[in-house]
């Protein structure tokens, strides 16, 4: 292995395209501690460890895997990346049913640049919409410097106007980054930015679960360890989850359903091309992390509406009951919910981006067909039921991969953001975009004729 990454850092291109993503990964990081200016750190450490946001603090925290950043610390990139993926989905479900988009898409690389362009456009939209109801939410709770509140309470309306400016600029910046990494460094930047974002919290949520081991020493880690302490047999279920989950996303990551084609023989001059048997690869899992990222956000609304409902009406227990099932993680109609949205999101995110008519047409206009399927809807009938099967498979790892946190902090009582740091959704973002950028590094090497990193 050592061998194999001296050989990464002699190819002077593959270096300095490595360099520069690490680099600016660093510039990421460094603006990720930068606060705003008008807010009061200590109060808003204070507010968010004592639970004080309520059902917004689990909103926030769960965004914060999915947008490189961390809300209960208002920073110059506080909204982190979730606007831009935010316009980057709803343009990707637009150009699927509106025309004048389905047809620009068409028009090739042309096309993506326009949708791109009207990408930026949207992101800055959702980044000033979003800031501006951050700030709000900010000031309304106290945590605001004295000096920046006005007479009445309220921020003063230039200030305000200074941090929604600063948050905006803050996430188009780290578009830009994303975009810098995808021309000239490596891999996907968008996704890296994601990834390094988890990677960072991953040590301090470590350092929360070995806490006991330090504070009590060996007898912290005790078997048999209560709520108060770790305990070895947790450590152990906890080192095995971790292993588990990495298993499990490569293997659904490579997982392909190999459909055997033939290409029709024709003849030229002397000479007989074609006539070669193929296979046509699809993917267990085509819809990645999305359906997760779909279903939670979904799931994020009404148990706020629900929250700021009961609070209005606190002497109503039904309004109460139907408000824990929406916010609890650990209950019963919650993971219910979670499964059902992300099998249905799988099926929605799959029949957007993989059409089998098109499929079968590209196959038909190349000459190859599918054995014992006659070209046209008949081979696009039994793409179409292939990736039904499969597109379940993928659906149920997804759906275990995102609940076992649940099961795991239930069963062995630790908290449920440490569990799903380690064996959640986290783990599988990060592990599958290292495995995306591992498989990147190779393609460079290949084309060299050295030997890949996963050989």
């Amino acid at each position: 292995m050592w061998e194999k990454l001296r050989v990464v850092f002699t190819i002077p291109e593959l270096r300095t395209k490595i360099l520069l993503t690490l680099g600016l990964l660093a510039i990421y990081r460094v603006g990720f501690w930068i606060p705003l200016p008008i807010v009061n750190t200590a109060e808003m450490e204070k507010f968010f460890s004592a639970g004080g946001a309520g059902g917004l603090g689990g909103m926030l925290e769960q965004v914060a895997t999915f947008s490189a950043t961390q809300l209960d610390q208002a920073t110059i990139f506080g909204l982190g990346i979730m606007p831009y993926i935010s316009a980057s989905i709803i343009f990707q479900l637009l150009s699927s049913v509106w025309k004048p988009l389905e047809e620009l898409k068409k028009e090739g690389e042309s096309g993506q640049k326009k949708i791109n362009e009207y990408t930026r456009y949207a992101t800055v939209i959702l980044c000033m919409g979003q800031s501006w109801v951050y700030v709000g939410f900010l000031a309304a709770k106290g945590l605001v410097r004295p000096e920046f509140m006005n007479a009445d309470g309220g921020l003063y309306f230039s200030w305000y106007i200074v941090a929604v400016m600063t948050m905006t600029a803050g996430t188009v910046f780290l578009m830009w980054l994303g975009e810098q990494i995808d021309e000239f460094g490596i891999g996907n930047g968008i996704s890296l930015l994601i990834m390094a974002g988890i990677l960072a919290r991953m040590p301090s949520a470590g350092y929360k679960l070995l806490k006991p081991m330090f504070d009590g020493g060996w007898k912290g880690m005790s078997l048999g360890g209560g709520s108060s302490n770790m305990g070895v047999e947790k450590l152990i279920v906890l080192i095995a989850l971790f292993v588990a989950v990495i298993c499990g996303v490569v293997f659904i990551t490579q997982g392909q359903r190999r459909i055997p084609t033939q290409s029709a023989k024709h003849i030229r001059g002397r000479r007989a091309y074609g006539g070669t048997k193929q296979y046509l690869p699809l993917k267990v899992n085509q819809a990645g992390v999305m359906p997760i990222i779909f279903a939670s956000s979904l799931l994020m609304f009404p148990g706020l509406i629900l929250n700021w409902l009961a609070n209005q009406f606190p002497e109503n227990g039904i309004l109460r009951d139907i408000t824990t099932a929406f916010t609890n993680h650990a209950a019963f109609l919650y993971n219910i919910l979670y499964v059902l949205l992300i099998f249905f999101f799988c099926y929605f995110w799959t029949a957007i981006s993989f059409n089998p008519k098109d499929v079968s047409d590209n196959l038909k206009s190349h000459g190859t067909f599918i054995p014992g399927y006659r070209p046209g809807k008949r081979t696009a009938d039994y793409l179409e039921k292939v990736m039904v099967r499969i597109t379940y498979v993928g659906a149920g790892f997804l759906a275990l991969v995102a609940i076992l946190p649940t099961i795991v902090a239930n069963g062995i009582n630790i908290d449920y953001q440490l569990a799903s740091f380690y064996g959640g959704t986290g783990l599988l973002i990060a592990v599958s975009v290292a495995f995306d950028l591992v498989q990147k590094i190779d393609s460079h090497l290949v084309m060299r004729n050295y030997r890949g990193l996963l050989e």
